[in-house]
């Protein structure tokens, strides 16, 4: 009884580490794949109006978008050949780092009543 506790104990630590991310990867990761040259130096300015600002976003949104891109035009799936190229090399815990890092970032989003 005591081993599968212990056991279920380890598998809700490991599943929360990976769904809260880790921000400084998920800045490395930004960083790495040139995130902002797209989105802009501070992930509120891109460079077209059609991209998204990502600061600030939700967590779990962001997570849910770059899973969406990843799946490409499968069920369920985000339909564009740069994002897709993208995240294509990401894990999920990767995807939870860089969803960690925006969500951490001032965004300048507004919500209007």
């Amino acid at each position: 009884m005591k081993n599968t506790l212990l056991a279920l104990a380890l598998c809700a630590a490991a599943t929360a580490a990976v769904a809260s991310g880790n921000v400084n990867n998920g800045k490395a990761l930004a960083e790495k794949y040139n995130c902002a040259s797209c989105h802009g130096k501070d992930f509120n300015s891109p460079i077209a109006p059609d991209y998204p600002k990502l600061a600030g976003q939700h967590k779990d949104y962001l997570a849910h978008a770059l899973t969406a891109y990843k799946r490409g035009d499968g069920p369920n799936g985000r339909n564009n050949a740069i994002m897709t190229g993208q995240v294509k090399p990401l894990s999920n815990q990767d995807i939870a780092d860089l969803a960690a890092y925006l969500h951490s970032l001032p965004g300048t989003l507004v919500i209007q009543h």
